[in-house]
């Protein structure tokens, strides 16, 4: 868990999990950029579109709450 922390690219996990680990790395930065060739990416690994759309239902709400927190300044000293 942190060698996941620290760097994805370089932590012990299959190759499927890197690519979808690239893939959730672009969600949360800058989904636009995301394409089709992404998503055949992830079919190519073995994700089927139930689990494409799970990845981005999580991610995304991981990236909603966290900005939340964040905009409500959770976790900083006061």
């Amino acid at each position: 868990m942190d060698a996941l922390r620290r760097d994805h690219r370089r932590a012990n996990v299959s190759p499927s999990d890197h690519v979808m680990l690239e893939f959730v790395e672009q969600f949360t930065r800058d989904s636009t950029r995301l394409g089709p060739e992404d998503l055949d990416k992830l079919r190519a690994e073995g994700f089927d579109d139930k689990a494409i759309l799970q990845i981005c239902v999580i991610a995304g709400w991981f990236s909603y709450a966290n900005r939340i927190a964040d905009a409500l300044g959770v976790g900083k000293a006061r």
